[in-house]
């Protein structure tokens, strides 16, 4: 699965709202799912995935795993650490030129994430994006919008 060229990761660093998803059996029935990334000094990816669990005033859930930028020629192909020592696939196989729409998949074409730096989503866009998907492998019919409202858990 081919990703992006080039990732400038100052750029991509700091909020993305998870809009839409194939999601993992952590993430099924997320609500205002919001991950953030922030570089460390070591180059290694601070990573925060929350989420308001079966509802917009369900408990919050939390998770941090590591980010690790596997291709530093593009900076797009990532192994993220959940638990020590798997890193799991993590590729950033589309972003828009100006840093407000990205999707993360994976080589196993298993689970996607589509994210945007804003929580509203056209009906346009998630159609547009599932023939994305598709045209790299997923079978679009997974694809799930996750609800947002207010952003960031709010």
């Amino acid at each position: 699965m081919d990703t992006v060229a080039y990732v400038d990761l100052e750029r991509f660093m700091g909020d993305w709202y998870v809009v839409a998803s194939i999601p993992t059996f952590i993430e099924k029935g997320a609500h205002n799912a919001v991950e953030s990334y922030a570089l460390n000094p070591d180059g290694t990816i601070a990573t925060t995935f929350r989420f308001n669990k079966d509802g917009f005033d369900g408990p919050v859930k939390t998770y941090r795993p590591t980010g690790f930028v596997m291709d530093r020629k593009t900076n797009a192909l990532w192994g993220m650490q959940f638990i020590w020592p798997i890193k799991g696939d993590y590729r950033i196989i589309y972003l828009n030129d100006d840093y407000q729409l990205t999707v993360i998949g994976r080589a196993k074409r298993d689970y996607v994430w589509v994210m945007s730096r804003e929580p509203d989503f056209r009906n346009e866009e998630f159609e547009r994006i599932k023939d994305f998907i598709q045209d790299v492998g997923y079978d679009p019919s997974k694809l799930r919008r996750v609800p947002q409202r207010y952003g960031k858990n709010e």
